[in-house]
């Protein structure tokens, strides 16, 4: 057995590894989208002051949290079809993702929510702003910018999770990388590649979110 490296193996399948890099990040940035309206929705219900309400949320949280989520791609993916929704492999793990991923973003948002002073709230009520209103203009914006280093965690890990779809046949980074091992048998060639892509686009992402911060934050201290 030949044990030396040979990276031209690399070069000659790049394309499809960046093809898959791209499917990667195409479902991580999905999942994060979807994740953040229902995890904000469920934040609001767990802030809410309807009793119910906040215990299911808290049910919700509880028990997304606690279900892993190769365990809830496989749910999505194979009960769907058993009620008549037939999914596409990306679909379905966007959909396990996101709500795995609803379930820490509501935790993250209530930290937010939680950490804004009372003062501005009550401000707001006493000028006569509708509640709807305060939530959307005032609010909102300010959770989501406090938050914003804790959502590019939870991107960055969800991209990382993304391999994860490979075992509901996603032709996502891993996927694609464990085909081109099996028909190159260069699996330290491959998978080092494959590694590297990772730790570009999860550094890439890190960078564009400090910079998203910096940006927001810059414009919200030049309009006080």
């Amino acid at each position: 057995m030949n044990a030396s490296l040979d990276y031209t193996v690399v070069i000659d399948n790049l394309p499809l590894l960046i093809q898959g890099a791209g499917v990667t990040l195409a479902v991580a940035l999905a999942s994060i989208t979807a994740g953040l309206a229902v995890g904000m929705a469920v934040c609001l219900g767990r802030l809410s002051g309807n009793r119910v309400l906040r215990g299911l949320m808290k049910v919700y949280i509880s028990a997304l949290r606690g279900i892993p989520i190769l365990v809830m791609l496989m749910i999505v993916f194979y009960m769907l079809p058993l009620v008549g929704l037939e999914v596409p492999p990306v679909l379905a793990a966007i959909l396990g993702l996101s709500l795995n991923s609803a379930a820490f973003q509501a935790e993250i948002f209530r930290g937010g929510f939680n950490s804004l002073p009372k003062g501005q709230l009550e401000a707001a009520r006493a000028l006569g702003m509708a509640e709807t209103r305060i939530l959307t203009r005032i609010v909102i914006p300010q959770v989501l910018l406090r938050v914003l280093p804790s959502l590019v965690n939870e991107l960055i890990v969800l991209l990382k999770n993304t391999s994860l779809a490979s075992t509901i046949t996603v032709i996502e980074l891993l996927r694609t990388s464990q085909q081109l091992v099996s028909s190159t048998y260069r699996p330290t060639e491959i998978y080092s590649a494959a590694a590297l892509l990772y730790i570009l686009m999860c550094f890439g992402l890190s960078v564009l979110g400090s910079s998203v911060r910096s940006r927001l934050s810059g414009h919200g201290e030049g309009a006080a």
